[in-house]
């Protein structure tokens, strides 16, 4: 992988372990090469994914909606900045720039762009590996839901097998280097997101 979205926070959350670890994920990152794209804010765990990708001397890559510019939340020592015009385009734009994804801890916008992307990769519209760092189990209570969606019926297994999940970066980003997708047989024809 050379380049992985990672989607993720504005906000730091209550517990300074996931600054930290965001932080970490971009120095990791970068030591290994890998280009950061995220959301280009300077606020929460994606300021924190940022600074740490950029004191190992990382590229990073913002791609930030021109409304949330004028707000000032723009990160001004970045690599590159795109500025968009929409939310759905910030979205298309990151999938297009990277090789995988990760998601940190986060609220809704983050729920929504991870899962839009699983939903595209659910469907076989791209094969790129997808993580969740569960940094102190946070992600715990949506990996029980998404094993219930599989009791019960309304996912696959082997769509639920593509979703990689681990407390530790350097064992999340090797389960992603060993990623092979499934074979995705659905309606539709693979086709531009």
């Amino acid at each position: 992988m050379k380049s992985i979205t990672v989607f993720c926070g504005s906000s730091a959350g209550n517990d300074p372990i996931y600054s930290a670890l965001a932080a970490e994920l971009g120095k990791v990152l970068a030591q290994r090469g890998i280009d950061v794209v995220y959301g280009g804010a300077r606020v929460g765990l994606m300021g924190s994914l940022a600074d740490g990708a950029l004191t190992q001397g990382g590229r990073v890559i913002g791609v930030l909606p021109r409304f949330l510019k004028a707000k000032e939340i723009a990160h001004e020592r970045l690599t590159e900045m795109v500025f968009v015009d929409t939310m759905h385009e910030r979205k298309i734009r990151m999938h297009e720039m990277s090789d995988g994804v990760i998601a940190l801890p986060g609220g809704y916008g983050t729920m929504e762009e991870f899962f839009e992307i699983m939903t595209w990769a659910q469907l076989g519209l791209h094969q790129k590996p997808m993580g969740m760092l569960n940094i102190q189990g946070f992600y715990n209570p949506l990996v029980t839901m998404i094993d219930s969606m599989v009791h019960e019926g309304f996912l696959k297994k082997v769509n639920r097998n593509m979703l990689l999940v681990s407390e530790n970066i350097d064992t999340l980003l090797s389960m992603m280097d060993a990623y092979a997708p499934p074979i995705v047989d659905k309606w539709i024809d693979n086709r531009k997101i």
